[in-house]
């Protein structure tokens, strides 16, 4: 009912054509097509995000069957197994940092992260499960390792809210190729000081990128910020001479070169995008953006 409530305001935006609101109808009309067309479609985002409100507007996105891969980084594993078996509480941006270190919080932005539902937490979680994967296999890819957690995940109570326990039921790969960078990095880096025969394969999950990328005749892509998630797709993407649809949502400036404010035109040039794709960057927040973009989308 939402959807369907939303469709006429997909409308009013088109024909606007006023500022970001245009933008945020062209992202509509682009992530439709996606849709309609069944563009294989890939997602990147960086682990901020999945301390907030979009974890689920993904999680439900991908139980929809819509999500093909996700490409993210070490962080979405860290928040979605904290968020899945302990819980955040809402903060300000403005706060006392000193006050909240004091009360046994870390400040990711506007969300308050408990201490005991980070890093002590992530630990009691991972390691039993590495303890069977290491007995299971000496080499692993991140592709497998998110298909475990995720596994696990989904037989926790709030298992149903879990984007990686979505994946693992959905049969949507996940990858991270900055695997270190994080609270699950750091454990995996702990475990194979005792266990030196274990190695996290990177280049497995490259040689499935690369059976991925050749599926299907279209390939679509929703990017949320850049950073190693937004190039490693885009990388992918130019084996097959670019994507065919993207959109794009940062709060970055052009001016600086960064590929992260990089708008999608300029991944032309390097052919890791194709000329005539349907693409557009959207400059604002995601976690208000994209659920106005999806839900547009999805009502249409």
């Amino acid at each position: 009912e939402d959807a369907k409530a939303a469709a006429p305001l997909v409308q009013a935006w088109a024909q606007s054509g006023g500022f970001t609101a245009s933008q945020v109808a062209q992202a509509s009309r682009i992530v439709q097509r996606m849709l309609e067309d069944d563009t294989q479609l890939w997602l990147s985002f960086p682990a901020a995000p999945m301390s907030t409100g979009m974890r689920g507007v993904v999680t439900d996105l991908v139980k929809a069957g819509h999500v093909d891969a996700i490409i993210t980084t070490c962080g979405t594993l860290d928040h979605d197994i904290a968020r899945t078996v302990g819980t955040y509480r809402q903060g300000r941006f403005d706060l006392d940092d000193e006050e909240v270190a004091k009360r046994g919080f870390h400040r990711l932005g506007s969300v308050l992260v408990p201490e005991e539902s980070y890093g002590p937490l992530i630990e009691d979680v991972l390691r039993p499960l590495f303890k069977e994967l290491a007995w299971e296999e000496e080499r692993v890819s991140t592709e497998r390792l998110c298909r475990v957690i995720g596994e696990h995940l989904a037989e926790q109570e709030r298992g149903p809210a879990s984007l990686l326990a979505a994946c693992a039921d959905e049969d949507v790969p996940v990858f991270v190729p900055g695997i270190t960078d994080g609270s699950v990095g750091a454990q995996l880096w702990s475990w194979y000081e005792t266990h030196r025969k274990f190695q996290v394969d990177l280049l497995a999950d490259e040689h499935r990128l690369s059976q991925l990328v050749d599926e299907g005749e279209r390939l679509g892509a929703i990017m949320v910020g850049g950073g190693i998630s937004k190039h490693h797709l885009i990388w992918w993407a130019q084996f097959r001479e670019g994507l065919d649809d993207a959109v794009y949502i940062t709060t970055a400036p052009e001016h600086d070169g960064s590929l992260s404010g990089a708008r999608m035109r300029e991944a032309i040039s390097w052919s890791k995008m194709k000329p005539e794709a349907g693409h557009v960057t959207v400059p604002g927040e995601a976690t208000v953006l994209l659920p106005l973009i999806l839900g547009a989308a999805l009502a249409e």
